[in-house]
């Protein structure tokens, strides 16, 4: 009986594996937004960015919390070998002469409980303004890194749709020219053309099959950087489901992109200058707060499991200490000093940041013209590279053109094919800066 419980639990177990094995090999197809939705959510350093997010939230309430009521108990026990005592007569004329009292009890164990609360203090209101600034902050970075992880990812998919394409080209070319080697093949064991024509095509094949295996090495080393990027397992499968951008959709784009004008206010690296145009003036703030005074209030409970025969600790006591600051022989005055040229500083690395900014958006711009100019004329090129290719390869068959025309168009071909792709993937990739520059973030609504 026990052994048939054990048959089922390991059919039953050998069926979980093999279920869990067939769902990691499911392919995963993912459009570019998918991809970007996904890493998003899974990227490392998006994560952890998202932590820095939460520890910048628990700052601010810890520094919120420094001037709120604070509450503090405290035990002590205590035992004295020789206890202080008076003679019993100094109480009673009429007690024995020997005998005494104890001042205090030999051991005890006082209690008290303390409740402070902070009245006034400049450092702790800077202090707090600051750390919402510091929020802030963090805010931004965030808000950077996702900008970052979008720019790669977008770029990574780019690269693998161009990839893809490339090989299904390439793909189709070395069935025409298996094809065609075959015809000669033929033409050849019948005398009709030399054993030269057939080699001439072979090494054209070979060629294109050397494209191909340097691909195919590209296309994994794209994909595994695609998952490290999207933050998922690497025996995980993806299929890219969108086309590549290009034809007129992609001039379309470029244009419309071009057209776009610059805010610099929406540009995260100057929001970024700018709060720390801002951490320097209240550090500034901060220094001078050093001048004003400091007032706390405070209430105090006092509990003794033994009281001293002569007890003069009041038990309850309330008060206030105020700190006031008098003289510090130059110290502070130096301080806000260096913070006002800090201040300063921060200033003209402001301007320093605009003005590059402004040349920047203005560098890009014309990057993403000069490379759309180029893949138009690519494109071009391209297009009649094959249709001279596809008229030689005719006079190849006809007997008017030798095989080392037509290997010469069929490099022509390759070479103006690889620049087209390319300069898709260099027009995209001049696309992708300038969106960040800008702050267009991807849309990522379902």
């Amino acid at each position: 009986m026990f052994r048939k419980h054990k048959q089922i639990l390991l059919l039953t177990w050998m069926f979980l594996l093999g279920t869990l094995v067939a769902g990691a090999q499911e392919t995963m197809k993912l459009s570019l937004q998918d991809a970007l939705k996904m890493a998003l959510q899974n990227n490392t350093n998006i994560l952890n960015s998202e932590l820095d997010l939460k520890m910048a939230q628990k700052k601010v309430w810890e520094t919120m919390s420094s001037g709120m009521p604070q509450i503090d108990a405290k035990a002590a026990y205590s035992f004295y070998p020789k206890v202080p005592s008076l003679p019993a007569s100094f109480f009673d004329p009429n007690a024995d002469e020997n005998a005494t009292i104890a001042l205090m009890p030999k051991q005890n164990v006082v209690a008290d409980i303390t409740v402070s609360q902070l009245i006034f203090s400049g450092s702790y209101i800077v202090g707090l303004q600051a750390t919402r600034l510091y929020y802030g902050l963090t805010q931004q970075n965030h808000e950077k890194t996702k900008l970052d992880v979008i720019e790669t990812v977008v770029n990574t998919y780019h690269m693998l749709q161009l990839a893809e394409e490339s090989r299904k080209i390439l793909n189709q070319n070395l069935d025409n020219m298996n094809k065609t080697l075959y015809e000669i093949t033929e033409m050849n064991k019948q005398g009709f053309l030399e054993k030269t024509d057939v080699d001439q095509l072979e090494v054209t094949a070979n060629t294109i099959r050397n494209a191909m295996n340097q691909i195919d090495s590209n296309l994994d080393m794209g994909y595994r950087l695609l998952k490290i990027q999207l933050g998922i397992d690497e025996i995980a499968k993806i299929e890219l489901t969108d086309q590549m951008e290009s034809g007129e959709a992609l001039t379309i784009s470029s244009t419309l992109l071009i057209a776009e004008q610059f805010n610099i206010d929406s540009n995260i690296d100057y929001q970024l200058i700018e709060t720390s145009e801002k951490a320097a003036q209240l550090d500034l703030k901060l220094a001078k707060a050093s001048y004003l005074p400091t007032l706390n209030g405070f209430y105090n409970h006092t509990e003794k499991l033994k009281a001293p025969l002569l007890d003069f600790q009041p038990k309850d006591l309330i008060g206030v200490n105020l700190n006031v600051p008098i003289f510090s022989s130059g110290q502070r005055s130096s301080i806000v000093a260096q913070k006002r040229m800090s201040v300063e500083k921060a200033q003209n690395t402001q301007k320093f940041v605009s003005n590059s900014l402004l040349m920047q958006a203005s560098q890009y711009k014309n990057d993403v013209k000069l490379k759309l100019e180029k893949y138009l004329n690519q494109k071009k090129s391209a297009e009649l590279s094959d249709d001279i290719y596809q008229r030689t390869l005719e006079k190849y068959k006809q007997g008017m053109a030798s095989s080392m025309d037509l290997m010469t168009s069929q490099n022509q071909y390759l070479t103006n094919l690889t620049d087209y792709y390319q300069s898709i993937y260099d027009l995209q990739g001049a696309k992708s800066k300038l969106k960040k520059l800008y702050n267009i973030n991807q849309n990522l609504e379902n």
